[in-house]
């Protein structure tokens, strides 16, 4: 994938630790992951936009590609947050993921194109297929769980765009959230 990766970045804020043991409390019911990510969406969304989640450095992005803040990774791997910092123009490739996965943007706005994988027919090899753009304000919250998560992030605005991440994964040890990457289809 196409981000450059911090270490767990800088100190926790008061704030980012809430967060933490919210979304720990939610995680520990044990539920489906579909039901997982929407119980962390809840606890994510009152702490977006928030001016004091985040340190200045976790706020940082990287002029060559958009960035990623590993913020938590729990003990136990159940779990990882992240903050994605999107200068202007940046994008991910389009990619699946390894776990459920709740994201809010806090900062700016993002697109997000979402894509199906059509099975092959008659010798025709698998294809994507976009099925929706979404456009992404701050404040926003979704979540998704595999299969079916296939997508792409770009900032398109003018603006930093900042989204936290929560991730049903150990970031620390795996590095990405990244399942597969695909070839964009000629859209």
């Amino acid at each position: 994938m196409t981000s450059s990766t911090a270490p767990v970045s800088g100190r926790t804020t008061t704030r980012l630790a809430v967060l933490v043991s919210e979304v720990r409390e939610a995680v520990a019911l044990g539920l489906p992951p579909d039901l997982t990510s929407y119980l962390v969406g809840e606890r994510l969304a009152p702490h977006l936009g928030a001016d004091d989640l985040l340190t200045a450095g976790q706020r940082a992005g990287d002029p060559a590609r958009y960035r990623q803040h590993l913020l938590h990774a729990e003990d136990d791997g159940g779990f990882s947050v992240v903050a994605l910092v999107w200068l202007p123009g940046q994008r991910t490739p389009v990619h699946d993921h390894v776990a459920w996965c709740t994201t809010g943007v806090h900062a700016g706005t993002e697109h997000e194109r979402r894509y199906r994988l059509v099975p092959s027919r008659d010798g025709a090899p698998a294809r994507l297929t976009a099925t929706e753009d979404v456009v992404n304000p701050r404040g926003t919250v979704c979540g998704f769980a595999p299969p079916g998560d296939i997508h792409e992030v770009r900032n398109a605005g003018t603006d930093v765009a900042i989204s936290l991440h929560v991730y049903g994964a150990d970031l620390s040890r795996l590095g990405t959230s990244v399942r597969r990457l695909y070839a964009r289809p000629d859209d």
